[in-house]
Order: structure tokens, then C-alpha cells, then sequence
């Protein structure tokens, strides 16, 4: 019997192979998995000193439903106890699927870039304390509404609440950096 449970597992694994090939991704010119942040990436403060640019990100095959995108950029590593939030961007058209590296602060009115936990609105580079690799998770969520409605100060609590109850699917790429 365990061995008729376990062949049928694995048939609908080989099964399903094919429809997970077209599984919602994100790439990047500016950064890839498990791979190091250049200095473009990385705080100009706190004791860093890097271009503070936001990467190059594109994103293929979201669910057909998608009528926005938001962005996160995250590190859990932070010693705050609740991670540190280096980029949150919300209501990007569906009809978006690549932001240029150096797209913060210049969104226009369409999207609506929050105020990090550095207390900057768009973006802020990687700066963990010395001797720390710490992992930054960047995120495209697909979602099925046009727009969240959340105030322009929003914390991002709030705002993650709001991405996650209204998630189609995600995609992301998680890079390092130490200094």
C-alpha cells in the first residue's frame, strides 16, 4: 500500500513538472540569487558608503488575474527583533513588468513609493551592522486589486497586511551582503 501511495505522489509530481514551468519569476541584471550586492545596492549612511540604486528587476508569467504589482525589498537578518524594510512600493500597474535599475523616487503617479525603516521614502541600500551577512529578500507580489488604499505615511506593517491579503502570487530573489 505504501509503495501504490508513493508512485502515485510521485506520478502527480512528474505530472505536474510541465505547468510549473511557467511559474510567475523575477530576474535581475542588478542582482541574482544567493549572489552579493554590488556597492550600487548599498546604504549611502548609517556608516556605508554605496549608491543607494535600486536594481534592475523584471518579472514573467504572473497569474492572469493580476491587476497591480508591489515591490519589497527585506532583510530578516536586521537585529531589531521584525527584520528591516529597505524598499516597499505599491499600486504598479499590471501592465508593468520591468522597473529600471535607479526607478526610486521617480515612480510619477502611478505608484506609490513608502518611507523605509532608514525613514526615507523609496529606496535604501543594504547596510548591516560590521562582520554581519545579512540576506535581502527581494519580492514582487502580484496582486488582485488595482490599487491598495493606504495613506502615504503607511507603516509597513500595515502595508504588508494589506500586500499578503490581496496576493495572487510572489516571486523573488534573495541576494547578500557583508561589509
Amino acid at each position: 500500500m505504501r509503495f501504490m501511495i508513493a508512485l502515485a505522489c510521485v506520478g502527480a509530481t512528474l505530472s505536474a513538472a510541465p505547468a510549473m514551468a511557467q511559474d510567475f519569476t523575477l530576474t535581475s541584471t542588478s542582482i541574482s540569487e544567493g549572489g552579493p550586492l554590488s556597492s550600487d545596492q548599498v546604504f549611502k549612511g548609517f556608516g556605508c558608503d554605496g549608491g543607494n540604486m535600486s536594481p534592475q528587476l523584471a518579472w514573467t508569467n504572473p497569474p492572469e488575474e493580476t491587476k497591480s504589482f508591489a515591490i519589497t525589498a527585506y532583510d530578516p537578518d536586521a537585529p531589531t527583533g521584525s527584520g528591516w524594510w529597505h524598499w516597499t512600493v505599491v499600486n504598479i500597474p499590471a501592465t508593468v513588468s520591468e522597473l529600471p535599475a535607479g526607478i526610486s523616487g521617480s515612480f510619477g503617479n502611478d505608484a506609490l513609493e513608502l518611507t523605509n525603516d532608514f525613514g526615507a521614502q523609496g529606496f535604501g541600500g543594504a547596510c548591516p551592522p560590521p562582520g554581519e551577512v545579512h540576506r535581502y529578500i527581494f519580492t514582487v507580489h502580484a496582486l488582485g486589486v488595482a490599487s491598495l488604499d493606504l495613506p502615504a505615511q503607511a507603516s509597513n506593517a500595515l502595508t504588508g497586511f494589506m500586500i499578503n491579503a490581496n496576493a495572487l502570487g510572489k516571486a523573488h530573489i534573495t541576494a547578500v551582503y557583508t561589509r
